[in-house]
């Protein structure tokens, strides 16, 4: 029987041999990768086209993932599955028709905003949520569609329920913490949290240092034990891991990640206002190889060894499974 798989539905390392190494080493099947923050159409194809050197360049450790059968791939070649994704609906820009585009090139997540209002919905950090505007429920309609997975990770509360709504496919929050163990601006509501499992969503888990309890100091107890109460809730079958890990990534990528082009003030986000960098990772999860430590501390939470397979991967596989491919194949 094939061993349930590992996979990390977000990450924004700086790429690199050293990381797609480390991935191997972790036994990390499959990874959701940033390719958009802030990049318009062309300036996104321009990222696809380095990851098709990083493919060329490194083969027996990357290749592109475009369906679950990838990451079912990946186990049998000992390579990591490629997803890309979207942190920003800006590769789409005001037309419509790119977004059966954007998947056809590969994309399979796209957030409808990151902190600040879009074309499609309201960020977290605006003092005004209008909800899922005109466009975005078209857009809602058309990803649905074409199999592009609606990512609410850096959305307004008013906004991550009516996409929760108005989706006809379960939705995704991949990289975010629980608003009641941690109350970072970014985590979320126990009512939208209810909302995307009852839909049959999925929420990723981020080992983010801000969207911890305790920052870099929360330790993988703590952590586990959240998982845990997280699952008495909601279900341990709607939870995976987002790391939303951002390795040796230089304190210039936050500017760019935070103010893009709209501002040149800083903006300090995450409610870190003396911290504008990248804060230091717990020393339980620094890299792709720490995943085990994950694994040990769900099974000292309580959880069987099945429910830590899910946890790990096998529920974004089913999750992957379901929602890549368009509506009626």
């Amino acid at each position: 029987m094939t061993q349930t798989p590992r996979i990390d539905c977000l990450q924004y390392a700086n790429w690199s041999e050293k990381v797609f190494r480390q991935m191997r080493q972790g036994g990390v099947h499959g990874v959701h990768v940033t390719i958009a923050y802030h990049e318009n159409f062309r300036e996104m194809v321009l990222n696809i086209e380095q990851w098709n050197r990083w493919f060329e360049q490194y083969p027996d450790l990357i290749f592109m993932g475009r369906t679950g059968d990838d990451v079912r791939l990946a186990q049998q070649t000992n390579r990591t599955a490629i997803f890309f994704g979207f942190q920003n609906p800006s590769p789409i820009e005001d037309d419509f028709g790119l977004i059966e585009i954007c998947h056809t090139l590969g994309a399979r997540f796209m957030q409808l905003t990151y902190n600040n209002q879009s074309l499609l919905a309201t960020g977290c950090y605006e003092d005004d949520d209008t909800g899922v505007t005109r466009f975005g429920k078209q857009a809602i309609a058309e990803m649905n569609r074409v199999g592009l997975v609606i990512d609410m990770s850096h959305s307004a509360e008013r906004s991550t329920l009516e996409a929760i709504d108005l989706s006809a496919r379960p939705i995704a929050i991949t990289h975010a913490n629980p608003h009641w163990w941690h109350a970072a601006l970014r985590n979320k509501s126990d009512e939208v949290l209810k909302a995307l499992t009852r839909s049959g969503g999925m929420l990723g888990f981020s080992l983010y240092p801000h969207h911890l309890k305790d920052g870099t100091s929360c330790n993988v107890e703590s952590f586990c034990t959240m998982i845990a109460e997280a699952a008495e809730r909601y279900g341990v079958e709607h939870l995976g891991l987002g790391s939303d890990l951002c390795q040796d990534q230089p304190d210039s990528i936050v500017t760019w990640m935070r103010n893009g082009r709209w501002s040149r003030a800083t903006d300090f986000g995450e409610g870190t206002a003396s911290a504008p960098g990248f804060p230091q990772q717990p020393d339980w999860f620094r890299d792709n190889r720490d995943f085990g430590n994950i694994s040990d501390g769900l099974v000292q939470a309580g959880f069987s060894p099945e429910e830590v397979a899910a946890i790990m991967g096998g529920n974004w596989l089913c999750f992957y499974d379901e929602a890549f491919t368009a509506q009626g194949t």
